[in-house]
């Protein structure tokens, strides 16, 4: 379990670098793409401090 959650919050958190990289490289909707990266990397920090927390 610790560690299919620990890949699945490391893919979520590239993810969420790529959003933000994608945000400056797009013409519309740069806000929503950059929150989404946000929400991202905050969605993969919180899965190890509430899920492997032993």
């Amino acid at each position: 379990m610790n560690i299919v959650a620990f890949v699945v919050a490391f893919a979520i958190f590239v993810f969420g670098f790529w959003l933000f990289g994608l945000a400056f490289s797009v013409t519309t909707l740069m806000g929503p793409i950059f929150i989404a990266g946000i929400l991202c990397v905050s969605i993969a920090m919180a899965i190890p401090f509430h899920l492997l927390r032993d």
